[in-house]
């Protein structure tokens, strides 16, 4: 039977298939629109498990919380296109809303969302990192997004006891562009630091330094080191005061970093 133009665009609108595609499939279903659909949406998804392997290093992340529990979703794609395309962005945000509400196993219940818009996008696309954080009674959470060209691409959520709103936003901020690994020395494993101590140990010894000022030198170098990884040892935005001595005696319990292309 005959199709016309105007059901053509619906179609390709609806399922992101090409005009060709569209019409062979309104043709083959004599004109049924959800009949097409279905036929594009199974063709379309052979054609994504194909896609499956390829690399999805771009993609966007959302932020969800209300002071007491966050929610932190990454989205994965190929390319930064899709990555800022309207339906990305607002799925994005739907998965973190939810996971906020429901806990990390609601984007389970988005499956067919994420598979629309693989069929749309034409893209490896898939859930990445998903957080879910719950503040400790008394405590208080505070989350910070870093956008780019219209998508979230740096997302952090910083737990505090005994903080001030401003500080802990503050906090929140530095690790955003800091990148810390660990929230506390006590966190970095003894074999690490042994393995960096003997390492700087070495290269005072390659310059001459006198025997005697070996571990003091060394003591120095690792503070250095320790400051470049760890959140409380550093100074808050660059600056000379820690970030331990700029939360006014309160304490930072967690912090939860996720990040496009790292």
């Amino acid at each position: 039977m005959a199709v016309s133009a105007k059901d053509v665009k619906a179609l390709r609108d609806v399922t992101g298939a090409g005009m060709m595609d569209a019409k062979k499939a309104l043709t083959a279903a004599d004109g049924d629109m959800e009949a097409a659909r279905q036929m594009l949406r199974e063709q379309g998804l052979a054609k994504a498990d194909a896609r499956s392997g390829r690399d999805n290093d771009q993609g966007a992340i959302a932020v969800a919380g209300d002071g007491r529990a966050a929610a932190v979703v990454q989205l994965k794609c190929e390319t930064d296109f899709s990555a800022k395309n309207a339906g990305f962005t607002s799925l994005v945000q739907t998965l973190a809303d939810s996971v906020l509400s429901g806990g990390p196993g609601a984007v389970d219940t988005h499956a067919a969302g994420i598979e629309d818009l693989k069929l749309v996008l034409k893209e490896n696309i898939e859930v990445g990192v998903v957080e879910h954080i719950q503040a400790d009674d008394g405590n208080v959470l505070d989350s910070y997004l870093h956008r780019q060209d219209g998508r979230g691409v740096n997302a952090v959520v910083v737990e505090g006891s005994g903080v001030g709103a401003e500080a802990l936003h503050q906090v929140a901020l530095h690790v955003a562009f800091a990148k810390p690994q660990f929230l506390s020395a006590s966190e970095i494993p003894a074999a690490e630091i042994e393995r960096e101590r003997a390492a700087l140990l070495e290269i005072t010894k390659a310059e001459g330094k006198p025997e005697p000022a070996w571990d003091k030198i060394v003591d120095g170098r690792m503070r250095g080191w320790y400051a470049e990884r760890v959140l409380l040892e550093q100074g808050l935005h660059g600056e000379k005061t820690a970030v331990k001595d700029s939360i006014g005696g309160g304490s930072i319990v967690r912090f939860v970093q996720v990040l496009i292309g790292d």
